[in-house]
């Protein structure tokens, strides 16, 4: 599905915020945060990953139940996640320390049969629970998580909707993701000829409002300002993950949504799970090939992404505060600044944030330092199970006929029928065609996009 909805009339979403409860101030530990999609998550091995550089280690039991725990062994500090499954407990690598479901230690392969396991040879454990195909991990005690808070999509649990799913790491602040994504000015430009993306003509200046600014997140609605009468599109920042686009087109009935949810991996990364969704034109989501539909929706991020991260690294170098080095303008900017003010008043308890007129914690180690890209195949394909395996067929698929084509000029060479001779030779070179085909299509779950 296309990551932008500019072509269809929108409504406000009204449950995001209703089902949050009102809090005095915002606490980044009293939320949930998305981890992976449910189909992305690997089989019998951990899944490591992090929230604000603290790094966690998901995997199954062997009822298949999930969980969570800091990716640190209590012996050493080597990481679970370079371990394996084994019998739903996770082993540590180095020397075999297997941990239980709440963290506990099982074994200790070096401790005498008669000793008993150190009381303190544990890991801390998080809750973690699936929700409409997504992993959702709680940050603080397990005690405090109100499954209720976490932002499912009403949508979804209704007959007729489909949903197509992305996942990506980003080599930037979360928050800057979230003022990409909440900023529809910059579609027309930054996507201009891109499918599902923008056009430069319909580049204008735009209405905009801010509905709601609370500790839940910020509410807002724009519309072009050069069409009459047209409808306001509504956008939700449900804090700390969500970021919602929903359009309805009354007449027929159809509704289109567009979840950015994210999670803060730690400075300078974060991870965007994206989900589209509608109940109409199906089809198309249920018959084209996920990993099809990835190779597009990757160009389409990887446009604004030298951009975003060029962006980061000079308001860290410059050292400065957003009010200062931002001109905004109230015909496209609103919704930005709101988002980055709604940081300033309730950011306080994050480890790291950049708000309008504060900040904390930002400042880049490695002054004047280029921003490290990630290509595509560390970003996306490595975490995305299709692409994975789409990838892993097309390069087999790539060796096979390269073999096939040897094999096939060898016959050639040592034929004395000439009519085997010609057959050979043509084979040969439909099987070059074919491996120079799976090789160009290979590149493209390695290698981002570039605009020159």
């Amino acid at each position: 599905m296309s990551l932008e909805t500019e072509t269809l009339q929108a409504t406000p979403p009204t449950s995001t915020f209703e089902k949050l409860e009102e809090k005095q101030e915002f606490n980044w530990r009293e939320c949930w945060y998305p981890v992976t999609f449910v189909q992305d998550l690997p089989t019998n091995r951990p899944h490591s990953f992090s929230l604000y550089d603290e790094p966690l280690v998901l995997f199954k039991d062997k009822d298949g139940q999930l969980i969570c725990l800091a990716d640190r062994c209590p012996h050493r500090t080597a990481k679970l996640s370079e371990g394996q499954i084994i019998d739903g407990k996770i082993e540590c690598l180095y020397h075999g320390w297997q941990f239980g479901s709440d963290g506990q230690c099982l074994h200790i392969p070096q401790l005498p049969t008669d000793a008993k396991i150190p009381v303190n040879a544990c890991v801390p454990s998080f809750k973690v629970v699936e929700r409409q195909g997504m992993i959702w991990v709680w940050a603080g005690e397990k005690e405090t998580a109100v499954d209720e808070i976490i932002p499912i999509l009403p949508d979804l649990d209704k007959s007729g909707f489909v949903c197509a799913d992305f996942i990506l790491d980003l080599p930037y602040d979360q928050t800057y993701l979230v003022e990409n994504v909440i900023d529809p000015a910059h579609v027309a430009i930054s996507h201009n000829g891109t499918r599902g993306g923008g056009n430069r003509k319909n580049a204008q200046p735009l209405e905009m409002e801010v509905l709601e600014n609370s500790v839940q997140g910020v509410k807002g609605r724009w519309r072009g300002a050069n069409k009459s009468n047209e409808a306001w599109k509504y956008v939700d920042f449900v804090a700390p993950s969500l970021v919602l686009n929903t359009a309805y087109i009354e007449k027929k009935d159809w509704t289109f949504g567009l979840a950015l949810y994210s999670i803060p991996l730690g400075k300078g990364r974060c991870r965007l799970l994206a989900r589209g969704y509608r109940n109409f034109m199906t089809w198309g989501v249920k018959l084209r090939p996920r990993w099809l539909d990835h190779l597009n929706t990757n160009k389409i991020l990887e446009q604004d992404l030298p951009l975003i991260a060029g962006q980061q690294a000079e308001i860290e170098r410059l050292g400065r505060s957003l009010q200062e080095l931002y001109l905004p303008l109230k015909t496209s900017d609103t919704l930005v600044i709101e988002f980055r003010k709604w940081l300033d008043k309730f950011g306080s308890s994050l480890p790291f944030y950049q708000g309008y007129s504060t900040w904390k914690n930002v400042e880049n180690d490695e002054l004047n330092s280029k921003p490290i890209l990630l290509d595509r195949f560390s970003r996306h394909t490595l975490i995305c199970s299709s692409c994975n395996r789409a990838y892993q067929v097309t390069n087999r698929v790539k060796q096979s006929c390269i073999g096939v084509a040897i094999a096939l000029a060898a016959v050639a060479i040592l034929a004395d029928d000439s009519r085997i001779k010609i057959a050979a030779i043509s084979l040969s070179i439909a099987a070059i065609v074919i491996s120079v085909m799976a090789h160009t299509l290979k590149a493209r779950f390695e290698r981002s996009y570039t605009r020159h």
